[in-house]
């Protein structure tokens, strides 16, 4: 197993998990504009246990595959240092085989405790975990214990501020690296006031990075913006979801890129490692927001495939050179591995092509 320099939590600018979102060209386009720290999407223990892990030639890519062909989680050697990988578990078992299966291909394991959305809290999961402290710690005792690499977890802050700060406690008694704490109850949503107070409640309380999360509607307009909410949590980090989903460059130091540039590179990955287009689609309707009833966003809505998508952005010739290249690199490996084969028949064989008469 290949050993990473171990992930560090303090001072870091990191890409929230967020569904649909956090998929592997969001996750290198907010590395590439200064991100420190890229979180996947919540990907659920029982479909990855399903997974096979897969070397994928063509796109040097690492591969999780569900037996009906979908890739449920790609990642690549850019990121292998830099990526946490977030499941939804409720057992501490199944937890940590998804850990065991993962962790060579990632820096970090992160537990989802914070998500409100029914699909996670009804399989308890996600912010139902929140009232099982006994089964948070199992999980994350386990998983401390059972792999290399840090582990973390994400929650959302509880009614009373008293009862927060001492779930928290317990959770740094099993050992993990960090804890992201989104500053809303779990019945509140965006257009509720993040709580800056209960997060640096937490933060003075424990002795291990807290990442603050939750400021993209009140706090985070700008890069400048991302110390300031730290400074109001008196976090260690800062995790940003809804301001990075509209425009990744919010991580660049030297201010925001023009949207424009933004979405071709965030297509230009979407192309390289073969994102499938609904995916693509869905993260530059996120960007476009307010633009969706433009000419433009209205062909995007229309796209029914990758190379539509290319063509909407006037990177047709892009998603043909790109795919000529992978086809290209295809053949090359099937003939390599075919030569193989031959060289591994018996010597003493002869093939010769008979004429079968039926």
């Amino acid at each position: 197993m290949t050993v990473n320099t171990p992930l560090c939590f303090r001072g870091k600018k990191i890409l929230a998990p967020m569904v649909r979102v956090g998929t592997l060209p969001m996750r290198l386009l907010a590395l590439d504009y200064g991100a420190d720290i890229v979180y996947c999407e919540e990907l659920i223990d029982i479909k990855m246990l399903q997974c096979k892990r897969v070397i994928n030639e063509v796109l040097e890519t690492v591969d999780f595959v569900a037996p009906n062909e979908r890739v449920v989680f790609r990642t690549c050697e850019r990121e292998r240092e830099h990526v946490v990988f977030q499941m939804g578990s409720a057992d501490a078992e199944r937890a940590l085989a998804v850990a065991k299966l993962v962790e060579s291909d990632v820096a970090g394991i992160d537990i989802n405790m914070g998500c409100p959305k029914e699909y996670s809290t009804k399989a308890s999961m996600g912010a139902a975990l929140l009232s099982d402290p006994d089964k948070i710690e199992s999980i994350l005792t386990t998983l401390v214990k059972g792999i290399c690499k840090p582990v973390t977890c994400k929650i959302r802050i509880l009614p009373s501020v008293e009862d927060t700060v001492n779930l928290v406690k317990r959770i740094e008694k099993t050992g993990i690296a960090a804890i992201a704490v989104h500053g809303r109850k779990k019945e509140e949503r965006p257009q509720h006031p993040v709580h800056c107070d209960v997060i640096k409640a937490i933060s003075e309380a424990v002795s291990i990075p807290v990442i603050a999360n939750g400021g993209s509607h009140d706090f985070i307009k700008e890069y400048a913006d991302i110390e300031t909410f730290e400074k109001a949590t008196a976090a260690s980090s800062v995790m940003i979801a809804r301001a990075a989903m509209w425009n990744p460059s919010i991580f660049r130091k030297d201010g925001f890129c023009p949207l424009k540039d933004v979405m071709q590179e965030y297509i230009k990955y979407a192309v390289r490692y073969d994102n499938h287009y609904t995916n693509t689609k869905y993260c530059l309707c996120q960007m476009l927001r307010e633009q969706l009833e433009t000419t433009q966003g209205k062909k995007l809505h229309a796209a029914q495939s990758t190379q539509e998508i290319c063509e909407v952005f006037e990177m047709g010739d892009f998603y043909e050179e790109i795919t000529a290249i992978f086809e290209a690199k295809k053949t090359s490996l099937e003939t390599k591995t075919q030569d193989e084969d031959d060289q591994m028949e018996d010597p003493d064989v002869i093939k010769m092509a008979v004429r079968f008469d039926k």
